[in-house]
């Protein structure tokens, strides 16, 4: 049974950081695309970052080129997603997601793309100003 399980969020002010956790069983997280999310009250769910071929392409939305980094340890079966320079805008719920691995000549343009099948239960990210 596949779970994915997120935690790290919390609340911190802005200019801050938080390191979000996404732990994975049921699968091996080095076989499927990997992404983060996050929805803010009343908003749409937005992706955020994502790896999503074998040899480990990355995507980033604009919003958060330069102050996030998404990373995945294939031994602790865990992806990551270390946030700095947090804004109020940040604030939302955070989701972790799995789907399969694109072929490694593709290069994504939106989140969209990707064929996503499991999700997390989301953990919630509150910054102030």
């Amino acid at each position: 049974q596949v779970q994915l399980v997120e935690s790290g969020g919390g609340s911190v002010q802005a200019g801050g950081s938080l390191r979000l956790s996404c732990a994975a069983s049921g699968y091996t997280i080095r076989n499927y695309s990997m992404g983060w999310f996050r929805q803010a009250p009343g908003k749409e769910r937005d992706g955020v970052a994502a790896i999503y071929t074998r040899g480990g392409r990355l995507y980033y939305a604009d919003s958060v080129k330069g102050r996030f980094t998404i990373s995945q340890d294939n031994a602790e079966n865990t992806l990551y997603l270390q946030m700095n320079s947090l804004k109020p805008e940040d604030t939302a719920m955070y989701y972790c997601a799995a789907g399969p691995l694109l072929h490694l000549s593709y290069t994504i343009t939106t989140m969209e793309e990707l064929e996503l099948d499991y999700w997390g239960q989301g953990t919630q990210v509150t910054v102030s100003s």
